[in-house]
């Protein structure tokens, strides 16, 4: 950043205001970090600042040498940083040197006001995909019917609804697609934003055409488009929350991050959120987050019983899944789950592409894996993975 001393000339312009614009720029640039996405936009804003307040300044300060040294250095930073002479600048006022409309620097606003060490934020996860699983914000891992239109999350903030239909004729075996999103107006960081996807149309733009939401310069909500028709993100700085969405074969794939503060911010009356609270029991198909899917043949004559459309065994199914799935846990088993169900080998990369996204956003490293009941480690052994043959029968007769 910009270093300049008094040259021992200070006490000679005690009028001249060159020390209180300097440490504010000190000040709004010091909790900056170089490495992130808004560095530029906000050191701009900075040099924007400390060049209104040296011009504020320059009569009183006309023979001041240190206030020459700034207006020269300012000049040369914002050539190197690109910065154009108009524009937004940082707020005058030290108290408010945060940007409203970044979310991670909400707390470090409380802890200058409070003058308290305030722990980060919490942040938690949400995912659905294939036929549909569901991790919800608590890491509670479902796998439900909900054929039709269902809230996902439903706050003061942010409202995510999927559309899931059948996937084989005569099964109630569903998958979701269609997504519609709406970040909902907040301060001046961005008014109202719908967002629609449907199979076979995954726009990288929202309902209005628009890829941002608020003043385009300080991008608090954006879309970037990270695979054309295929995947795309959204960046919602001013919420600390990040959306993929993806489409795989004939249908959608969501994850999400979301800071649990925000999660929680909802009415009695929106109770119904899957990603809160987890499918209805009604819709409910597997088992307390654990999918009946026995993996040694020799325990269940599948071919009694294992949907005869699909086309796999469970040892095609299973070895199909294990080329992209190492890990057998509960992605693996849902990735083979979806191919006897359905017979789409489109549902091995939603479940792939799912464990990815999960691994991308998921803020706790620890907790990134979830196994079946019988604390299988995963790496090469058949599972221990059991269910009775009468609760398989109930199983796959739901999907029938």
């Amino acid at each position: 950043l910009l270093s300049i001393s008094c040259l021992g000339d200070c006490q000679l312009h005690t009028s001249c205001g060159i020390q209180k614009c300097t440490t504010d720029f000190v000040s709004f640039t010091s909790h900056l970090n170089a490495a992130l996405e808004d560095f530029d936009l906000e050191f701009c804003k900075a040099l924007r600042a400390y060049s209104l307040c040296t011009y504020r300044n320059s009569k009183v300060c006309r023979g001041n040498l240190v206030y020459h040294s700034a207006v020269l250095g300012i000049g040369d930073l914002m050539t190197q940083r690109n910065c154009t002479k108009d524009g937004p600048t940082s707020s005058t006022n030290p108290e408010m040197t945060h940007d409203p409309c970044n979310y991670s620097g909400h707390t470090e606003m409380r802890e200058h006001q409070g003058r308290e060490k305030t722990p980060p934020p919490t942040y938690l996860f949400c995912g659905l995909f294939g036929d549909p699983h569901l991790r919800t914000f608590k890491d509670h891992f479902q796998t439900c019917k909900v054929e039709g239109a269902w809230p996902l999350i439903d706050n003061n903030y942010l409202s995510v609804q999927v559309t899931n239909v059948p996937v084989v004729p005569g099964s109630s075996a569903t998958a979701t697609n269609k997504i519609t999103i709406i970040f909902k107006s907040y301060q001046d960081c961005t008014n109202q934003k719908v967002y629609q996807a449907m199979t076979d149309d995954l726009p990288a733009a929202f309902v209005d055409g628009t890829t941002s939401g608020g003043d385009g310069n300080t991008r608090s909500l954006h879309i970037v488009e990270k695979v054309s028709g295929k995947y795309i993100e959204m960046h919602a700085r001013y919420i600390g929350t990040t959306v993929y969405i993806r489409q795989l074969g004939h249908y959608l794939t969501l994850a999400i991050r979301m800071p649990q503060e925000l999660v929680m911010a909802y009415e009695e009356s929106q109770d119904l959120q899957l990603c809160v609270n987890g499918c209805p029991s009604s819709e409910r198909i597997d088992q307390s987050g654990h999918l009946p899917l026995p993996v040694m043949r020799k325990l269940i004559p599948w071919g009694a019983v294992s949907h005869p459309r699909s086309g796999y065994t469970l040892e095609t199914a299973t070895t199909k899944c294990h080329e992209k799935m190492l890990v057998k846990d509960i992605y693996f088993y849902s990735c083979v789950f979806d191919l006897l169900t359905t017979g789409d080998a489109n549902f091995t990369a939603a479940a792939h592409s799912a464990l990815q996204d999960m691994e991308a956003l998921h803020p706790s490293k620890e907790h990134w894996r979830i196994f079946p009941r019988s604390g299988d480690d995963g790496v090469g052994r058949d599972s221990k993975f059991f269910v009775s043959l009468g609760l398989l029968c109930l199983i796959l007769v739901a999907y029938l």
